[in-house]
């Protein structure tokens, strides 16, 4: 089946990322919104990350506004998760944060049907194609089988390890999947079930439970 708009993937901060526009636009415009897409992407995997590891490393940071709000946010994250989600080990907010920022600038030109594939982290607005809404499919981080499928217009879901968080921002699912990831069994679930995220955690024994309040199907 085809769809109108266009497809890219590139290799970008250290992961491959697949940018997915279904709008039907001309592609003279359909070009360069790719490019500016990939070009922001670049720019935080080679300005902001490098940055935020000095930060980590306790070394001067440049003052770029962008790094003041990651780090404004990740402070917040730390004390949201009682410090589970280490302000060090910021690469699951940052990533998050800058498919974010890309998925609003794609909307604000117009692109409003799209999927951002970040290394599995996923981001999606609008539609797959007229009436027909996105599929987020959650692999068994063991097995790589399709656990479930999470439908939606509006969602962004990130994986770490064997816990998978949906919400409407990719940093902020990003953070608590690696908050969660970090937690013992009985305390991810016990954390999982005060979150308004829709969560799904599979456990050694392969067991999949879900806990918040967002809708599954699959």
């Amino acid at each position: 089946m085809t769809f109108p708009g266009s497809a890219r993937m590139e290799v970008v901060m250290g992961i491959p990322v697949m940018v997915d526009i279904r709008t039907a636009l001309p592609q003279r415009e359909l070009t360069p919104l790719l490019d500016d897409a990939f070009g922001w992407l670049t720019w935080v995997g080679e300005t902001l990350a490098p940055e935020m590891e000095r930060f980590s490393g306790g070394q001067t940071i440049e003052q770029i506004p962008e790094l003041i709000e990651i780090q404004h946010r990740c402070n917040e994250l730390f004390e949201n998760t009682g410090g589970w989600f280490d302000r060090d080990d910021h690469e699951a907010y940052i990533r998050g944060w800058a498919v974010e920022r890309l998925s609003r600038a794609l909307t604000n030109a117009g692109a409003v049907d799209h999927r951002i594939d970040a290394g599995g982290d996923v981001r999606v607005r609008g539609s797959a194609a007229p009436g027909r809404q996105w599929r987020i499919g959650v692999r068994d981080p063991q097995q790589g089988t399709m656990r479930t499928v999470l439908i939606a217009r509006d969602l962004a879901v990130a994986t770490v390890g064997h816990v998978t968080v949906s919400s409407a921002d990719l940093g902020v699912a990003g953070a608590y999947a690696s908050a969660m990831h970090r937690m013992d069994l009985a305390r991810a679930r016990r954390f999982a079930d005060r979150l308004p995220y829709r969560t799904v955690i599979v456990t050694p024994d392969g067991t999949q439970e879900y806990g918040g309040a967002l809708q599954l199907a699959g």
